[in-house]
């Protein structure tokens, strides 16, 4: 009997040491954990998105070394690589200092890539490289622009020399420095849809063609599915509309110059003009229309030729129209 109660004192001592051993590890991790919680994000490391076979995601374009040797002279160098669909990889890249804008587009560029292809189709890469600049210094390196970039761009596209026709190499779409302070989350999100849209139309766009029709359409592509009112996409328009003041005619390349002073609401009138004609003739005539559009400088009479041919409809008649379009969609209580 002596012997049997020593050996379940024994047990009973295990037990008890077994208890607050678990006592003392449960009660270490949930410290760490909640010290954890409590660090800054900017402390903890980034989560990754893996493929299923649990390989980290990759950015393919080769591009990508480069810009990181490039971006590495203005500060240390952070990539979010994003999958896009279809196997595709895009990525963004940045410095530390803009790691909240480029949250934002890390964040959209998979959303903003299936906006782009269900307007324009999958002939593009789908893989897009997406950079914010520290400077406007940095920005003008990689747009390739030796002289002063205009305060009032907020981004650009830029792609290797290629002859049309073929498949751009090179392409990205650069964020400057102070675009998020400037453009805010949601801004952020339509210009990278509207870049985006360059991005997949450049290998059937010929430089000089009406501008109209390539701001437009990529204005069209960056709203299109969010639900805004014609005041927030439009301001100018809604205003001048209301007022009584309606486009002559659909805008001259010369008005999209910041030197202008009308640039702001050319865009809104080159995107009214786009989603005009998508709704009251169809997304696939759109895409038709630009992709005749682009292929060169057009005179007044080459574009309602080329209206004429894809809508069906004379040039006098489209202006009508469109007209009538804005005037019924900024009219008060319509």
């Amino acid at each position: 009997m002596s012997a049997l109660r020593q050996v379940r004192g024994w047990l009973s001592a295990k037990r008890r040491f077994q208890f607050c051993l678990t006592l003392v590890m449960v009660t270490g991790l949930t410290a760490a954990c909640g010290a954890l919680l409590m660090l800054p994000n900017s402390v903890l490391p980034k989560i990754r998105a893996v493929v299923p076979g649990g390989d980290a995601l990759v950015a393919t374009d080769p591009q990508v070394s480069a810009l990181h040797r490039l971006m590495d002279s203005y500060g240390k160098v952070i990539s979010e690589p994003v999958g896009t669909g279809a196997g595709k990889v895009g990525v963004v890249l940045g410095h530390p200092a803009r790691s909240g804008d480029m949250d934002v587009l890390a964040a959209e560029l998979s959303a903003a890539t299936t906006a782009v292809s269900a307007v324009w189709g999958s002939d593009w890469s789908q893989a897009p490289v997406v950079v914010v600049a520290s400077s406007p210094a940095e920005f003008a390196a990689l747009t390739n622009e030796t002289g002063a970039v205009p305060a009032e761009v907020a981004a650009a596209t830029v792609a290797d020399p290629f002859h049309p026709g073929a498949q751009p190499t090179g392409q990205r779409v650069v964020f400057g420095s102070e675009a998020g302070r400037r453009l805010g989350p949601d801004g952020l999100r339509s210009v990278l849809r509207h870049e985006l849209t360059h991005v997949a139309t450049r290998a059937v766009t010929v430089d000089r063609s009406p501008q109209w029709m390539l701001e437009g359409f990529a204005e069209y592509v960056a709203h299109r599915g969010m639900r805004q009112p014609i005041e927030e996409v439009a301001p100018t328009l809604t205003t001048r509309a209301r007022a009584g003041t309606l486009p002559a005619d659909l805008p001259a390349d010369a008005a999209f110059e910041p030197a202008s002073g009308e640039a702001a609401a050319v865009y809104e009138q080159a995107w009214s003009a786009c989603a005009f004609i998508a709704d009251q003739f169809g997304e696939a005539q759109l895409v038709s229309l630009y992709r005749q559009l682009a292929t060169g400088p057009k005179d007044n009479a080459a574009v309602a030729a080329i209206v004429q041919n894809t809508l069906a409809i004379g040039y006098p008649d489209l202006l009508a129209r469109w007209h009538s379009w804005i005037t019924a969609r900024t009219t008060p209580g319509a």
